[in-house]
């Protein structure tokens, strides 16, 4: 191989790099509240949507599902999804609601296992991921409302903007700490 062949090749895998960041930072920020359900204590992403979600991202995107692994009554279920110039691969044990491990599961709580799995290893590439951290926003949601904060030009817009990012932040304590002390900053400027 020559000096630029190399060099080629080399510079087509960061131009994919870059636009592989780029997407998972585009992915990253969508807000998927509206397409979840919630069981138990823990919230589900639509799997038919994640798919449709990466499908126009990256309609090369593939997956697969290799083979449960059994442990003692329980099942593991494992998902390789190839997008955006990489593959992610994620397993998830066949629980219920409360994350208990189901013993001696049927082909039905397989078979949900294994799409869970599927739109868990969605996640990975941006879509939803903020789900499996536990928050009720994706990041980028979060700076808005905190820059809605900083457009205020008086008191009384802020008051405003203030009643709005608190109703936007579901009652997440952290969130609204968030809010209160930018609110603060914000109203001292005012003085």
């Amino acid at each position: 191989m020559s000096q630029q062949q190399y060099q080629a090749e080399v510079l087509d895998e960061l131009k994919q790099q870059e636009l592989t960041m780029k997407t998972y930072n585009d992915l990253k920020t969508i807000n998927v509240n509206e397409h979840t359900e919630k069981k138990g204590q823990l919230t589900y992403l639509s799997w038919a949507w994640a798919v449709d979600k990466l499908l126009e991202n990256d309609p090369m995107a593939t997956w697969e599902f290799p083979e449960p692994k059994y442990f003692g009554d329980s099942v593991m279920v494992f998902c390789n999804v190839t997008a955006l110039g990489k593959t992610m691969r994620m397993q998830l044990p066949v629980m219920d609601n409360r994350n208990n491990s189901i013993p001696n599961p049927d082909s039905r709580k397989i078979s949900d296992a294994t799409m869970r799995c599927l739109a868990k290893c969605i996640a990975c590439f941006g879509i939803g991921l903020y789900i499996y951290a536990g928050e009720d926003l994706p990041r980028a949601d979060i700076d808005s409302i905190l820059a809605e904060l900083g457009k205020a030009k008086d008191t009384e817009q802020l008051t405003a903007a203030y009643k709005k990012a608190m109703a936007e932040c579901n009652n997440d304590k952290d969130l609204q700490e968030q809010v209160k002390q930018r609110a603060i900053e914000i109203k001292s400027l005012f003085n």
